[in-house]
């Protein structure tokens, strides 16, 4: 079972609509205020689409539906232009602190307008979020070269307040819960399709919603897939296959993360044991080097294990959370992610572990992991979602 929420965090999820406090949301803005000053802006764009784009939610409350595009400006109240008219009444509740309106034919353009009345000057715009080519060209026509803040945003938010950890441990709640579902009602006969279903229905009446549930299906004596699918088949699951599959539910713009291995009505034949192993001895080895001032090639060298035992990766072994898929984002030593960056792991990062273990001709693989909190002497859990490779 997964452990009841602490009270304080119940609280959170029984409200009818959840806020972060005055002082947080200060701290936010303070901190964006500091990055404009520093790039030579005067105001900030933060845009958002299609459920996309964490800096208009982080900065105003607002979850991003179909638009929004907002004008940040020092001193002031947001201006926040959303898509569609029938999204306003909700979007003034949720975003009480910012002057709300419809974006009308064009957000953009509405953005641009603001700016314009509030005073802007070529050369001093800056822009936060996933801005089209036709938003840009429009921005950029009115106010020149525009200044690209979306690397200074994402370092901002690799570090989480408190108040942050708190709406992560709510989503790391609620992702158990999802891979409890799972584990608790996976038999042969059902379809993938159905496994969402599983995993949906243990916490969309609780007050969470999907993020992702990926699932990989294959016999364990003939194995075929060695990464969970980003799209369930209609194929049934049998007897004897390995099921691995990888969880997000959110609540909110913060989701939790975890990774899991099961063994459908047999035990493990020899080969899925030593991938299973293997990846458990990944997850504690970058434990034991993750803290504080550990740098990324430690938790790259550490994973060696891997190597060691004949295997290679094939999804990412290490990657930051909760604001995004952040930095820094890891790969094994056979299955590089890039350059490994050269800046230390910091207190209050948070980060998902995530060892998908692979034969080298990519044919079988396991999945284990979840989403921890980086401390000044190590991790701390923020699931409890049992470890290891479940026979169900």
């Amino acid at each position: 079972m997964t452990a009841p929420l602490a009270p304080r965090l119940r609280r959170i999820v029984e409200a009818e609509y959840p806020r972060f406090s005055d002082g947080e949301m200060a701290r936010r803005r303070a901190a964006i205020e500091v990055l404009i000053a520093a790039a030579g802006a005067d105001h900030l764009v933060f845009c958002g689409a299609n459920r996309f784009g964490s800096s208009v939610p982080w900065l105003t409350q607002w979850p991003v539906t179909a638009e929004a595009i907002g004008v940040f400006s020092p001193g002031r109240p947001d201006a926040l232009f959303v898509q569609y008219f029938n999204h306003l009444p909700l979007a003034r509740r949720l975003a009480g602190r910012a002057e709300v309106a419809w974006g009308g034919e064009s957000s953009i353009q509405s953005a641009i307008s603001a700016l314009a009345h509030r005073g802007a000057k070529p050369g001093r715009v800056a822009v936060i979020g996933p801005m089209n080519f036709e938003q840009h060209a429009a921005l950029s026509a009115r106010f020149g070269d525009i200044i690209n803040l979306n690397r200074d945003y994402v370092r901002l938010r690799q570090i989480k307040s408190e108040e942050e950890i708190d709406w992560l441990r709510i989503g790391a709640h609620f992702s158990d819960r999802g891979m409890t579902g799972l584990r608790d009602g996976l038999q042969a006969g059902r379809s993938e399709r159905e496994l969402g279903d599983l995993v949906e229905r243990a916490y969309l009446a609780q007050g969470a919603t999907n993020w992702i549930h990926y699932f990989g299906v294959t016999p364990m004596r003939d194995p075929q897939v060695s990464v969970p699918a980003q799209f369930p088949s209609s194929r049934p699951v049998r007897k004897g296959d390995i099921v691995f599959a990888e969880i997000s539910a959110a609540f909110w713009d913060y989701a939790g993360q975890v990774l899991r291995s099961f063994a459908v009505a047999e035990e493990p034949p020899p080969l899925y044991r030593d991938l299973h192993h293997a990846a458990d001895a990944a997850f504690d080895a970058i434990v034991a080097v993750l803290k504080d001032g550990a740098m990324p090639a430690d938790v790259v060298g550490a994973a060696g294990v891997i190597e060691q035992a004949g295997f290679t990766t094939c999804d990412d072994l290490l990657h930051g959370f909760g604001g995004g898929y952040l930095p820094p984002i890891l790969g094994s030593h056979s299955r590089p992610a890039g350059p490994v960056p050269a800046e230390p792991f910091t207190a209050g990062m948070v980060v998902v572990i995530q060892p998908n273990v692979v034969t080298r001709d990519g044919k079988a693989g396991v999945q284990t992991g979840e989403m921890v909190l980086v401390t000044k002497t190590g991790i701390e859990r923020m699931h409890d979602f049992p470890r290891g490779f479940i026979r169900v």
